[in-house]
C-alpha cells in the first residue's frame, strides 16, 4: 500500500490547495435543502469515519429513530479522514459534515464561512500511540524528531493536533514526517508494518492495537482532564458544522438535526457504555470483539458532551493549538463567534 508522505508543516498547504482545487471545480452549499416524498427533508452528512467511537452520536441518532422522529431523511456517508469531508461540504457534494470543531477556524482563515451547530464531543478522544518497539526511545512528544507519524489524512484533525504537540515539545518544522494511514485495519497494518513509529486515533483502534502488542499509550486525550494537561484547556472536538450560507437559508432543518443531536447526547448520559453497545452495528466493533469495544466506550464515555452547548474555553484553546504551526492561522484575524452557534442547542427540544 503507497501512503501519503509529507512533512509536518507543509500538511496544512496540502489541505488548503484540496480546497482552493474544489472550490474551482464549482458546486455550491447555499442551495435549499433537497425534499423526500412527502416533502421531508433530506440532508447528506458525510462522517470522518462513521465507525468510530468519536462519532458515535451519529450512526446512535439513526438507531434511536430521532431523524426520522423529528421528520428529517438523513443520508450518511463515511469518509475516513475529515479533511476530505470538509472538501466535499465547500465544493456542494454533501450539505454537512461530522468532524472536528477546529476546522471552521481553519477554514475561516482560508476565507470560508462555515459554523459549528452542536458540539459532540468535549475532548478529542484521540491516544497519540506508540510502536511497541519504539516505546524506549519516544518518551515524549520532545522524540517525534526523525520519525513518522501516523494521521488519518494530511490537514485532519488528526494532523493538526500531531503538528502542535511537536511544536509544542520543540521538535522544529520538517524534522519529523507526517504519514496519511486513515483509521482502522489501515492504522494498524501501518503500525504492523513499521511505516510509521508512532500515530494518533481513536477507538476502537487504540483497543486493536493494544490487543494485537503492537503499540501502547503516549498521550491519552480521552477525556477532558487528558486534553487540557496536553493542549493546555479544553479542546472541543466533534461537531456537526455545515457552510453559514447553509445555516442561515434552512434553519428550520437545522434546527432538527440538533434537536436529534441533542437527543442522543441526552440518551449517552443515561445508559452504560455496554447499553451503547447494543444499539451499534455489529461490524463497528467486529474488530476487537464486542467486550472489548463496551470497555474503551466506557473508559471514554466522558468526551461525550452532555448538552451540546460549545465549552466556553474552547473555541480560544481550539485558536491557540492552530496558531502555533498552521501558517493559513497563524498571525490572521479569525472572529471565533462565527465559526460557532449555541441558538439551535438553546432552543432544542
Amino acid at each position: 500500500m503507497k501512503l501519503a508522505k509529507n512533512t509536518l508543516i507543509p500538511a496544512a498547504a496540502c489541505a488548503a490547495l484540496a480546497l482552493t482545487l474544489s472550490a474551482c471545480a464549482g458546486g455550491s452549499s447555499t442551495q435549499s435543502v433537497a425534499k423526500g416524498s412527502g416533502g421531508t427533508p433530506t440532508v447528506r452528512i458525510m462522517v470522518g469515519g462513521l465507525d468510530k467511537q468519536i462519532y458515535l452520536p451519529v450512526m446512535l441518532a439513526q438507531k434511536l429513530g430521532y431523524y426520522k422522529a423529528q421528520g428529517i431523511n438523513v443520508k450518511l456517508s463515511d469518509e475516513p479522514a475529515g479533511v476530505e469531508a470538509e472538501t466535499a461540504m465547500i465544493s456542494g457534494q454533501i450539505d454537512a459534515v461530522v468532524g472536528f470543531y477546529d476546522h471552521n477556524i481553519d477554514l475561516q482563515s482560508k476565507g470560508k464561512s462555515t459554523e459549528s451547530v452542536v458540539q459532540l464531543l468535549q475532548a478529542p478522544g484521540e491516544v497519540e500511540m506508540v510502536r511497541s518497539d519504539e516505546a524506549g526511545s519516544v518518551k515524549s512528544p520532545a522524540d517525534f524528531s526523525g520519525k513518522h507519524l501516523g494521521v488519518t489524512g494530511l490537514g485532519s484533525s488528526t494532523n493538526f493536533l500531531t503538528e502542535y504537540l511537536a511544536t509544542k515539545n520543540g521538535v522544529k518544522p520538517g524534522k519529523a514526517t507526517s504519514v496519511a494511514v486513515g483509521a482502522g485495519s489501515t492504522f494498524v497494518a501501518a503500525m504492523q508494518n513499521k511505516q510509521i513509529d508512532a500515530g494518533m486515533t481513536t477507538e476502537p483502534t487504540i483497543s486493536m492495537l493494544e490487543q494485537k502488542k503492537l503499540a501502547t499509550p503516549l498521550i491519552d486525550m480521552r477525556t477532558a482532564a487528558g486534553a487540557k494537561a496536553a493542549l493546555g484547556g479544553t479542546y472541543p472536538a466533534s461537531c456537526l458544522y455545515m457552510t453559514t450560507a447553509y445555516v442561515q437559508k434552512n434553519p428550520a432543518t437545522v434546527q432538527k438535526l440538533v434537536n436529534a443531536y441533542v437527543a442522543t447526547l441526552k440518551w449517552i448520559q443515561t445508559h452504560t457504555a455496554a447499553q451503547i453497545a447494543d444499539k451499534m452495528p455489529a461490524d463497528y466493533y467486529a474488530g476487537v470483539g464486542k467486550d472489548v469495544y463496551s470497555k474503551a466506550l466506557q473508559n471514554e464515555k466522558g468526551m461525550y458532551s452532555p448538552t451540546g452547548l460549545m465549552p466556553a474555553d474552547g473555541p480560544k484553546t481550539v485558536l491557540k493549538v492552530l496558531s502555533a504551526f498552521d501558517p493559513t492561522v497563524k498571525g490572521h484575524t479569525v472572529d471565533l463567534s462565527k465559526t460557532y452557534t449555541d441558538d439551535f442547542v438553546n432552543k432544542a427540544k
